[in-house]
């Protein structure tokens, strides 16, 4: 047994069976590599499978020595025992190594949400004069309105659009599928982008059916997503930390908020566990303790 056969075998693993993204694959590869490099660098010509807690307990504090942060430290440790499951399951294996292995405690994190009103404003700052503008606003609005994931939008289909209905089929993790309301004012925004910029576009062959395009033609990178959102938050000082997930956690909140079914919104967001989505019903109980705190006269 060695690590370069067992991890190309635990990446197909992720990648047939589970059904992981490239994104989360490529975690997964990156964490743990870290252990690998851990026994190299302290002379362990170790095997997988000769892996015992006591390295791994070593890695860890290893890890928590460089100021790496509690969630990422778990996050190291959930992806270590992933591959040693693996290999319980393939029984190359008789005993978990990671079994014992236990992860910091960390609190769970509230994700950074929108007021509409600020949504309003990022979406109405766009310059539709330029070329690319009017795409950047389909972005925006298609986001907000739909709650997607990044890699979800970069990956929308002209053929997955059913707009006579309201809905738009998205291809989701684990290439599962569901549609998805989406509104009159994405809609609107898309069409617009259709006529006004991507029919002028040289289309790359391969990416035909893709909806929103680069100016070559090619589908968007997740990186180019994030530049537009975050270009134009700086230009409005916005002191919130604003992403494209923002927009995904902003819909799902003023969802909740607004009193929409928990079960609706984890269809909606393709949640595959409703404990998952509980996370906006934590968030609007802490909004309204802190709303409370600031405004009850015996506080």
């Amino acid at each position: 047994m060695n690590w370069e056969t067992e991890i190309d075998e635990f990446r197909s693993y992720l990648k047939l069976e589970k059904g992981l993204s490239d994104n989360s694959i490529n975690a997964y590869i990156t964490d743990l590599n870290k252990l690998v490099r851990y026994l190299q660098d302290r002379g362990l010509e170790m095997e997988p499978d000769k892996v015992t807690l006591t390295e791994l307990k070593g890695l860890m504090e290893w890890v928590s020595s460089r100021g790496i942060s509690p969630r990422t430290q778990a996050r190291i440790i959930s992806g270590i025992k992933s591959f040693y499951k693996f290999l319980l399951i393939e029984e190359k294996i008789e005993k978990d190594p990671t079994a014992l292995l236990e992860a910091p405690r960390i609190g769970r994190k509230l994700p950074e949400v929108m007021t509409v009103e600020e949504i309003d404003t990022i979406i109405n700052a766009v310059d539709t004069k330029k070329p690319e503008g009017q795409r950047n606003k389909a972005i925006l609005e298609t986001l907000y309105s739909c709650g997607l994931r990044v890699s979800e939008l970069i990956d929308m289909k002209i053929s997955n659009l059913y707009f006579e209905s309201g809905f738009i089929k998205i291809e989701g993790k684990g290439n599962k599928e569901r549609l998805v309301p989406v509104s009159t004012k994405a809609i609107k925004e898309i069409n617009l982008y259709l006529s006004e910029y991507r029919r002028l576009l040289k289309i790359h062959p391969e990416h035909e059916d893709i909806l929103f395009l680069n100016r070559r033609g090619k589908k968007l990178s997740r990186v180019m997503i994030f530049t537009i959102i975050k270009n134009i938050a700086n230009s409005l000082n916005i002191s919130k930390n604003i992403s494209p997930h923002t927009f995904r956690h902003s819909f799902a909140t003023h969802l909740v908020d607004g009193g929409a079914n928990l079960r609706a919104v984890q269809e909606m967001l393709g949640h595959e566990s409703i404990i998952t989505t509980e996370i906006y019903t934590h968030l609007d109980k802490d909004y309204l303790k802190e709303t409370v705190s600031q405004f009850h006269p015996r506080q």
